[in-house]
């Protein structure tokens, strides 16, 4: 008997703890302009214990949990103390829509997740794994705002029993066709008047129209008469539902002129941004190519980003000095200087 099965067979699953992940399913992916436009996943993750919850994770967050276990356990690593066979994980795509690079990857994702979770339990022991299946603080804080592969309950209602008084129900017009994608959801034809029951969650309502009852997004209506606030749980949370906003300044430095913009991005402030992704963002706010990123060293000298290593440098230096500087709270600590890539003499140093 092989060891990954021998250890399977006799691990004693009753004794892990309650909160390791037994199954995640991607309930849906949502868009977030940060240094860069990109889509990440909303995980429904089940653990042992019977508890459910979301986590947030983007495809390379994925990619970097599965290089870190074929570091530990591929049979070709000779360092590794146990060995197993991997789940494949669907490889990078470089051209094509982000969002339908996104949507094909749900499938293989999905199967992945399963996969993984299946592995001997000392796999799903390690630090890397629990890990990517936690749900952190930001997690917690997130709001969905569709979970379309998590479809949430309703009600049934066979009739409306009496003709509803217009001026005094709860209710919407549709604004868009909707097209209901299954028995529980109500299709609507734009102009119609739907009575509204309940509040599922922060994106999806229950009403009736044409003696049918079901669910649809809110986004696809107006609302006439809102639901009372015991019905409307989450109401006044949705204009924190698209995320908080940080500001990064920049300067644009052309010669003797000087350029400043404020460039808001859905990211935290503690975030690390890769090279590539600030120099294609600055690339689209001040619409030039051939550009060069730097920062001011405490001196005040210009110094020139090259790779994620300076970017890392850039960040301590931001963290070190930068409290010094009295910013608004959602500012980076931390200020890029774009200048022309050829321009060195804006640099205090022989070349």
């Amino acid at each position: 008997m092989s060891l990954p099965r021998q250890l399977r067979d006799e691990s004693d699953f009753d004794q892990l703890p309650d909160d390791i992940p037994i199954s995640a399913t991607i309930a849906d992916i949502e868009e977030k302009k940060g240094f860069i436009v990109y889509y990440r996943f909303v995980i429904e993750v089940k653990t042992k214990g019977g508890s459910k919850y979301l986590i947030y994770r983007r495809y390379r967050q994925f990619l970097a949990l599965h290089q870190s276990l074929e570091h530990k356990f591929s049979p070709e690593t000779q360092t590794a103390t146990y060995s197993c066979t991997l789940p494949s994980l669907p490889g990078k795509v470089f051209m094509g829509k982000k969002q339908e690079i996104a949507e094909s990857r749900i499938p293989e994702l999905n199967v992945y997740m399963k996969k993984l979770l299946s592995l001997p339990t000392y796999v799903l022991l390690e630090d890397v794994v629990r890990m990517f299946f936690y749900q952190s603080n930001s997690d917690s804080k997130q709001i969905p705002r569709t979970l379309r592969r998590l479809r949430p309950p309703t009600r049934r209602v066979k009739t409306v029993k009496t003709k509803p008084d217009l001026l005094s129900s709860p209710r919407a017009e549709a604004m868009f066709d909707f097209s209901g994608s299954g028995k529980l959801e109500l299709s609507l034809r734009a102009g119609e008047v739907i009575f509204l029951l309940k509040r599922v969650n922060a994106d999806w309502l229950e009403g009736t129209v044409r003696d049918r009852t079901g669910i649809f997004p809110k986004s696809f209506v107006k609302i006439i008469k809102p639901l009372p606030d015991s019905d409307s749980e989450g109401e006044g949370q949705e204009k924190g539902a698209a995320g908080s906003y940080s500001c990064l300044r920049c300067y644009l430095q052309q010669g003797p002129d000087v350029e400043t913009r404020d460039v808001c991005v859905e990211e935290d402030l503690s975030t690390q941004p890769a090279y590539s992704e600030l120099l294609t963002l600055m690339r689209e706010v001040f619409k030039l190519e051939d550009i060069a990123l730097n920062y001011r060293d405490p001196e005040g000298d210009l110094i020139r980003i090259l790779d994620d290593v300076d970017i890392g440098l850039m960040l301590t230096e931001g963290r070190l000095h930068g409290m010094a500087v009295k910013r608004p709270v959602n500012q980076f600590p931390w200020e890029l200087y774009i200048t022309l890539a050829s321009d060195l003499s804006v640099y205090n140093t022989e070349f």
